[in-house]
């Protein structure tokens, strides 16, 4: 006996995607947007088609299983719901498509049942990879490889005998200097690596032990093929110049470095099989089975109906519902000086204000700024910056120093939270977060903290919360990021920067209130 579906379930289905697109469709069009902003998403364009491939190769085990409706399924995609509503109101994308993901599969376990699910549970999983990383995730791991990346490949280059210096993210070989930038990190290889990984111990017919170590194992093959292949540029350009690391010669070494981890995980995979009895070639443990036909004489029974099928269309409507009420609510914007007005001449202390790059601003999204070097009579200076977001809306927010200070190849040696003593910001007294980084011998000290509707805040995740809070009662998601970073000289001593940056906090933070509103 096989099953098929009446035309009010294929209605009700058809339906439901479309609230779910309709509800969704910002984040969904924010995830594309990223996809074709930065080639390290570049694959993502396909998983949704594979995933659909994966789960038409199912199609004959599905339709013999009798499907039980699960409730279990809806409270899923109820979840999915309320994690795209907190996402919304707290200005993050990235909640929103993880509630999307979450929301297909509740609303595919909620009709399927649980024993049905099973059988398709992994093409719906592999969907996870279409989401990008958060920002201040992507922007510390992506630091953190380039350094990683950088002394590996340095590692690389003296095992051919090449006298080589590394400064951070720049690799010296004396004539010539190379920088580890972010397009060198290797996340464009790691993050569609993983992903194929995903997909081949999904294919992979053995013990689940051996698909863990196919797919964790895709991350430190990455890390070390990219870790080679910046070593292979530092001896071409060693040997033949500086066009070595330009141009196509560039991207044709990441190709044969990106084919090269494929060819490593299949010998692996191989390796793999012949453990334990019985011996086995890879040929018979991977690969895709097509559908069979169904056999001739079959009954043929229509799934029925049930209230969940109701359900599920209901939770899907009351997303799209939750964000029609979030666009339509009117988000106040506070009256405030701008940046402009801001004294060159603050005490003691004068400033030679800055400006910030196109490309910077373009990635920052942020309304008003100001950035300087302020100066004492003592010729110490205090590095100031203010960035200001009028409405944070997802996508668009104050980036955390720890995400980016580690791209500029400085490390962050200690994070602590220090408090400044009689200094107040809206009768609550101010705690900074307190950052020690050093790149070679330079040495810096850095004081940052999020000042947002009256707030005072120094942990990035409480920073989200109170967007969704305040978003949610008082229509605002304004706020600023405010930074202090001096530098500490030869013979100076790491309480003389607290003592500059601590009495420059003294004379700017109460001018603050004309320009970050309470």
């Amino acid at each position: 006996m096989a099953w098929r579906y009446s035309l009010l379930t294929i209605v009700l289905i058809f339906t439901t995607t479309i609230i779910i697109f309709y509800g969704f469709w910002d984040g969904i069009t924010d995830m594309a947007h990223l996809w074709a902003r930065k080639e390290e998403y570049g694959y993502a364009y396909f998983i949704p088609f594979i995933s659909a491939y994966l789960i038409w190769q199912r199609w004959d085990k599905l339709r013999l299983v009798e499907f039980s409706p699960s409730w279990v399924g809806v409270a899923i995609t109820l979840f999915g719901g309320l994690l795209f509503f907190v996402g919304t109101i707290a200005t993050t994308y990235t909640l929103v498509q993880y509630a999307l993901i979450l929301t297909i599969i509740g609303c595919t376990h909620a009709y399927l049942g649980t024993q049905a699910i099973k059988i398709i549970l992994g093409p719906l999983l592999l969907l996870f990879f279409i989401i990008p990383l958060p920002p201040f995730i992507y922007n510390s791991l992506s630091g953190e490889l380039q350094l990683l990346s950088s002394q590996l490949g340095v590692f690389v280059i003296r095992l051919f005998g090449i006298s080589v210096f590394l400064e951070g993210n720049v690799i010296d070989l004396g004539d010539y200097k190379l920088q580890v930038v972010e397009a060198c990190n290797g996340l464009r290889y790691l993050f569609p690596l993983v992903s194929l990984a995903f997909l081949a111990a999904y294919l992979y017919r053995v013990e689940f032990w051996k698909r863990a170590v196919v797919f964790l194992s895709s991350i430190p093959i990455t890390v070390l093929m990219n870790s080679f292949r910046i070593g292979v540029i530092g001896v071409l350009v060693d040997n033949w110049g500086q066009e070595q690391a330009d141009g196509f010669l560039h991207y044709f070494e990441g190709w044969v470095v990106f084919m090269s981890c494929l060819l490593i995980l299949l010998i692996e995979m191989a390796l793999l099989a012949k453990i334990g009895a019985p011996n086995r070639k890879l040929k018979d443990v991977f690969g895709l089975e097509m559908p069979n036909p169904l056999p001739e004489g079959m009954t043929f029974r229509v799934r029925p109906i049930t209230f969940v099928h109701y359900a599920i269309l209901v939770s899907v409507s009351l997303v799209a519902v939750s964000s029609l009420y979030v666009k339509n609510q009117q988000q106040i914007l506070p009256d405030r000086q701008n940046f402009g007005t801001f004294p060159s001449q603050i005490g003691d202390w004068r400033g030679d204000e800055d400006l910030l790059e196109e490309k910077y601003l373009k990635s920052l999204k942020l309304d008003d700024y100001i950035i300087g070097d302020y100066a004492n009579p003592l010729g110490s200076f205090v590095n100031f910056y203010i960035a200001y977001y009028a409405s944070q809306q997802a996508g668009s927010a104050a980036h955390s120093p720890r995400s980016c200070i580690p791209g500029g190849g400085w490390k962050i040696d200690t994070v602590t939270e220090v408090s400044i003593p009689d200094l107040q910001v809206n009768s609550t007294p101010l705690t900074v977060n307190r950052l020690v980084i050093m790149r070679g011998e330079a040495k810096q000290l850095v004081y940052y903290w999020f000042q947002q509707r009256g707030r005072v805040i120094t942990n990035e995740w409480l920073v989200k919360w109170y967007l969704f809070l305040d978003g949610f009662t008082r229509h605002r998601t304004d706020g600023a990021l405010v930074r202090l970073t001096t530098s500490i000289r030869d013979g100076e001593a790491w309480i003389d920067g607290d003592k500059r940056l601590t009495e420059f906090a003294r004379q700017v933070v109460p001018l603050l209130d004309d320009y970050i509103p309470n």
